[in-house]
C-alpha cells in the first residue's frame, strides 16, 4: 500500500508537463516531470495502450478477446498480453469473493451496454445472466483457455486500470523521470513524485470541472481509482442503468454508495477495491478498513465516509477556504 493519501496543500506541486488525448473509449492523461521527456513518454503510453485494446477490447471484432468470447466452449490459444489480462480479472474476482466478476459480458450486453460507451443508444432488453468465474480455465504453459460455453468476457473491471500500470511503468522507463498515466479517472504513478506529490482532484467523474463538488489530494506512489454509479448511465423503460453489475443478480448493482475512491500500491488493486466496495454496499467501509486501504466513500445523499487514513473532508474544506 502506498502511503495515504494527503489533503493537496498550496503552494501548487512542482512543474509537471502534461498530454490529454483518447483512448480505450476515454479521457487519457499524462503527466511527466521533465519536459523533454513528454513526446517519448507518450509514444509508449500509446503503444501499450493500442496493444492493450487489440487484445482485451469487447467492442473489437478484430480483438484476441471477442476471438475467444466467439469460440465459447472451447479451449483457444491466446496472446501474453491476454493471457496477462485474464490472469489478473481471475485475482481480481479471488480478491474480492466474486464481487468482480470477468464474466459478466453477457450480463452487460443484456443491460444495453454492448458498444463503445460513446456510442451507447437506450437499451432495448434487460435479464440477469448467472456468471460463474470460477468456471474460466486458463492453462499458462499453453497459453490456452477455456471460457465456458454461454458465457462472454468483459474485463472492463480490472483491464483499464491495468493498462493504466502497465502505461506507467513503460513510460517511466523510457522517460527517466517520474511519470503519472490516468485512464478514465483510474490513476498509475510511476517513478519519483513531484514535490508535494501528485495532485489529483476526485469527484464523481473524472471529465468534470475543477470546481465539481470532490475534494482536492495528493499521492506519491501507487494508484488511486474511482468507480461510480453516477456516470456511465442510460435509460432503458424508465429505469435508469449504470455499468456496474452485481454478480449475484446479473443486473445494475443497486448500493448504498454513489461513488468509491480507493488509494493502493497499484491502480488495479485500487481500482478492484473501489468496484467491489460499490457491490459490497454498507459493509464495503469495515471491508477497505480492515483490509488498511485508504477510501472515500460518497453515499447517494452526498455524506462522505473516509477510512484507511483518507484525509478528512473538513481539512480541504478549510485550506480551499
Amino acid at each position: 500500500m502506498p502511503a495515504s493519501p494527503r489533503t493537496a496543500r498550496p503552494p501548487l506541486q512542482s512543474a509537471v508537463w502534461e498530454a490529454v488525448w483518447e483512448a480505450l473509449g476515454t479521457s487519457v492523461v499524462l503527466r511527466v516531470r521533465d519536459p523533454a521527456s513528454l513526446a517519448p513518454a507518450r509514444a509508449t503510453v500509446e503503444g501499450e495502450l493500442s496493444a492493450i485494446d487489440l487484445a482485451c477490447s469487447r467492442f473489437r471484432a478484430d480483438s484476441e478477446l471477442s476471438r475467444l468470447n466467439a469460440r465459447a466452449g472451447r479451449s483457444t490459444q491466446v496472446g501474453s498480453l491476454l493471457m496477462e489480462a485474464l490472469e489478473v480479472a481471475v485475482r481480481a474476482a479471488e480478491c474480492s469473493d466474486g464481487d468482480v466478476d470477468p464474466t459478466l459480458g453477457r450480463s452487460l450486453e443484456l443491460a444495453g451496454y454492448d458498444r463503445d460507451f460513446r456510442l451507447l443508444a437506450p437499451a432495448t432488453i434487460m435479464a440477469r445472466v448467472r456468471a460463474g468465474w470460477r468456471e474460466l480455465a486458463l492453462d499458462r504453459a499453453s497459453r490456452s483457455v477455456r471460457v465456458p460455453a454461454g458465457v462472454k468476457l468483459d474485463l472492463g473491471a480490472s483491464a483499464k486500470a491495468w493498462a493504466a500500470d502497465r502505461a506507467a511503468a513503460a513510460a517511466a522507463a523510457v522517460a527517466g523521470c517520474g511519470v503519472l498515466v490516468s485512464l478514465g479517472g483510474d490513476i498509475a504513478t510511476s517513478g519519483s513524485a513531484p514535490d508535494g506529490g501528485w495532485r489529483i482532484r476526485v469527484t464523481d467523474d473524472h471529465r468534470g470541472r475543477p470546481s465539481a463538488p470532490g475534494q482536492t489530494v495528493s499521492i506519491r506512489s501507487g494508484g488511486l481509482a474511482t468507480s461510480s454509479t453516477a456516470v456511465r448511465r442510460w435509460r432503458h423503460d424508465g429505469h435508469t442503468m449504470h455499468h456496474i453489475i452485481d454478480p449475484r443478480t446479473g443486473a445494475p448493482v443497486r448500493t448504498s454508495w454513489r461513488t468509491v475512491s480507493v488509494a493502493a500500491t497499484t491502480c488495479t488493486d485500487a481500482n478492484v477495491a473501489a468496484t467491489a466496495a460499490l457491490v459490497r454496499g454498507l459493509p464495503a467501509a469495515a471491508w477497505l478498513a480492515e483490509l488498511g486501504l485508504p477510501a472515500r466513500l460518497l453515499d447517494r445523499e452526498g455524506n462522505v465516509t473516509a477510512v484507511g487514513g483518507w484525509p478528512a473532508e473538513a481539512a480541504a474544506e478549510a485550506l480551499a477556504a
